[in-house]
Formats: structure tokens, C-alpha cells, sequence
């Protein structure tokens, strides 16, 4: 089955913790720390795998959660950094930030990587806190918090002819003649409910990527129909075979309200190439119209060719016509991968509000990952938090705000009592 958008939650790993440790020797009665460091958090990837054409995988697999680092120990041994995880997708993905609509990355080459969560640093162990004062510090940091994100992949189809046209004109019929795809194919408009990849030989060195994109119709740009979900393949596309249907009321019309529906979704779309071909020309009713059709699409400029796709006749013409443009189409423009979108912010910015309940809630990245990486356990790593919120105000801000004693105060998930 083919799948084209997916939406996924991806989290790295945290850091590991700090250990809080002494040297313990014979004959040393009172050695000194000796807690080694965590180890690091994996960090999330994605990995483009030009085996891949669809987003399938991520039907049923919805969440990817990279391993956490290992704690330090002692002699001053670090632990273990977690393995990155790493995330394979199809070239052609987009990567978007469902929260805020920001483009993470747009995947297209084999091989290409995109750092979307970094893993959290490790804690500190005790080692790092001994100083003149303190010779016996029974404080260390837990391992920073890994990051969360909703991910939402769009997959554009990377072909270098693709085949359009409106519903029921041949396109799969015509996508089956050309390569070695056997996609499903009855006589009715929107067989095509998504896209099909076919490889067409066209002698023995040079083969080309096909793909049928399902049928547009009137409106087809403002999302009516199969709309923006098949519109933005084309993007990727180099050359386009326009199939006409033969049997249509008006062919001309039906070609013209598809390059408009073309030009209002992109206006670069109307820039490339198109080999026109007027379809069914086996049929007695299309033939006994073929000369008025081509006189009527002359006048506008257009040279089309008379096929069918059923029977195959000049099926081969027109793949040499594409083919053809194609030498002289330029290359897709290459797509540098955007930085991962990461807003500036001072760690050292915090909010007090109060809570439902009239409690005091204290809001900022950089206090609310210093409570999440103290041991609220080691008294000595409760004074270090407690200064670093006099550094920062948070104190004199409550003091101001009208704390009283007793009162509780949250910051993340963690619950304090204020004492003047």
C-alpha cells in the first residue's frame, strides 16, 4: 500500500546521572569523590534509503524513542553513551514540526541524515563539585532531559516523467504498457486513489522512473477531489506525459483546465515540459474525431500525438518524445536540508503564574531543566538548586509576587515549599 503522509512522535534519550561516590581504599579512611559522569542521550536521525517509496512503515509504527545514557560510577567511570536511533525514510520526505508548522528538512538524496531530537548530556558526577569549602560534595546532576516533538512526513514523489491528466483517461493503462508495474485498473473514474512508480527501459543504458498520478479535476488546486494529496508529486517530476481522453466531450478544454489547475497550485509547474497525447485512438469515435482534435489544439500552439494505451499503438513514440525532453529538462534544483528549527532562548528567563488551585508555578527552559537534573535526594545538590535560583531572582520574583511561607511552589513536576 501506498502511503504518502504519516505522522510520528519521536523522543530522544535522556542523559544518564551523575553517581555520587568516594575513593575507598585500605589505609585511606577519607578518600575523596570519585562519581563519574552519565553517559549521553541517543539522539534521533533520519536516514534517507533510496530502497524505500513509501511511508508504510510509519502506518502501524507511531513512536520512536532512542535509549537513554548509562549512570557514571565510580573510579570515576563514565557511562555509556546510548546509540543514536536511526529513523529510515524515502527520499522525497518532508519533514514538518506538527506543533507550529515549521519545515524541519526536505530528504532527497540517499544517505542524507536529519537530526530532529538531540539526546540529553549526561550528568555531572560528584568529582566535578569538590573545591577548597566543600572536600566531601555529596551533590551530582541527573542526566538532562531528551526531547519531544511530533513529526509530520509528507513524501513527493522523486520521477523523472510523470503522467497526468483528469480521471479515466488511461494513465495507469498507459503507466502498465510502458514498464514492469502491474497497478489495479477497472473503468471508472479514481481507479488511481494513489500514486504508481513504473521503470521503463528505453534501451539497454538508459532506463527512467514513471509515475501515475491519480486524476485531477476542476478545483483540484484548492484541495477538491484528490486535490493538494497527489498535486504536490508533480513537483518532483522533470517532464510531463499529458494524456487526453479520446472520448471526452472536450479534449481541449479538459487539457487547458488541468494546466490551470497546474499554475494556480505552483506557477513552476507550468514551466515544464509536456509531451500531449490524445488517448483511445483505437476507438472509431475517436478516430472519426482526431483531425478536428489536432487542427484544434494546433491552433493553440500544442502538438499532440494519437495513442492508445490499451492496444499499445505509438505507446513507444511517446516515450521517446519524453525521453527526449527529458535530456534537455534540467535537473530538480538540489534541496539543501533545512536546520533543525531550535527558537533562541535566555536560560536564564522565567515566568511566575499561579495555578487553579493557587499555587505558585514557576515556567522557564533553563530553571525547569536545572529541577529535572537535581537530586532531590542529596542535600548538598538541593543547595545547589536553591542557588542557583537566588542567582537567577526566582526567590526575590516569588517574594514580590506576594509568596508567603508554606506556600507551594511547582516547578515542572516538582513540588516546593517557600521559606522566606
Amino acid at each position: 500500500m501506498f502511503i504518502d503522509i504519516a505522522e510520528i512522535l519521536v523522543h530522544s534519550g535522556s542523559g544518564g546521572n551523575g553517581s555520587v561516590h568516594f575513593r575507598k581504599e585500605k589505609y585511606v579512611p577519607r578518600g575523596g569523590p570519585d562519581g563519574g559522569d552519565g553517559g549521553r542521550g541517543g539522539d534521533v536521525i533520519l536516514e534517507v534509503k533510496d530502497t524505500l517509496n513509501t511511508l508504510y512503515f510509519f502506518r502501524h509504527n507511531t513512536r520512536f524513542i532512542a535509549s537513554d545514557g548509562k549512570a557514571g560510577a565510580k573510579q570515576k567511570m563514565s557511562g555509556r553513551g546510548a546509540k543514536d536511533l536511526i529513523i529510515s525514510v524515502p527520499p522525497g520526505t518532508i519533514v514538518i514540526n506538527k506543533d507550529n508548522g515549521e519545515i524541519l528538512g526536505d530528504l532527497t538524496r540517499n544517505g542524507q541524515h536529519l537530526l530532529v531530537c538531540k539526546g540529553g548530556r549526561g550528568g555531572r558526577g560528584n568529582v566535578h563539585f569538590k573545591s577548597s569549602t566543600n572536600q566531601i560534595p555529596r551533590t551530582a546532576e541527573k542526566g538532562e532531559p531528551g526531547e519531544e516533538m511530533k513529526l509530520r512526513l509528507e513524501l513527493k514523489l522523486i520521477a523523472d516523467i510523470g503522467i497526468i491528466g483528469v480521471p479515466n483517461a488511461g494513465k495507469t493503462t498507459l503507466l502498465t504498457a510502458l514498464t514492469n508495474a502491474s497497478p489495479k485498473i477497472a473503468d471508472y473514474p479514481f481507479t488511481t486513489l494513489e500514486p504508481n512508480l513504473g521503470v521503463a527501459s528505453v534501451d539497454e543504458d538508459t532506463r527512467v522512473v514513471l509515475a501515475d498520478i491519480p486524476g485531477l479535476i476542476e478545483g483540484a488546486s484548492r484541495g477538491i477531489g484528490l486535490g493538494h494529496d497527489f498535486l504536490r508529486h508533480i513537483q518532483r517530476t522533470r517532464v510531463l506525459i499529458h494524456l487526453v481522453d479520446g472520448l471526452s466531450d472536450d479534449p481541449l478544454g479538459d487539457f487547458n483546465q488541468i494546466n490551470a489547475e497546474l499554475s494556480i497550485f505552483d506557477p513552476a509547474l507550468t514551466e515544464k515540459s509536456q509531451v500531449v497525447a490524445l488517448n483511445k485512438i483505437d476507438q472509431p469515435e475517436v478516430q472519426e474525431r482526431w483531425k478536428e482534435i489536432k487542427k484544434n489544439f494546433k491552433k493553440q500552439g500544442v502538438d499532440i500525438l494519437g495513442i492508445s494505451a490499451l492496444a499499445r499503438t505509438q505507446v513507444k513514440d511517446l516515450l521517446r518524445k519524453a525521453v527526449e525532453l527529458l535530456a534537455q529538462a534540467p535537473l530538480l534544483e538540489e534541496i539543501t536540508p533545512l536546520p533543525v528549527y531550535r527558537p533562541e532562548y535566555d536560560p536564564r528567563e522565567f515566568n511566575i503564574i499561579r495555578d487553579m488551585d493557587g499555587n505558585w508555578r514557576i515556567l522557564g527552559d533553563g530553571i525547569e531543566r536545572a529541577a529535572a537534573m537535581t537530586f532531590w535526594e542529596h542535600d548538598g545538590s538541593v543547595r545547589r538548586f536553591q542557588r542557583i535560583m537566588e542567582s537567577l531572582g526566582v526567590d526575590e520574583a516569588l517574594k514580590k509576587k506576594g509568596a508567603q511561607e508554606g506556600d507551594t511552589v511547582r516547578i515542572g513536576e516538582y513540588e516546593l515549599d517557600y521559606i522566606e
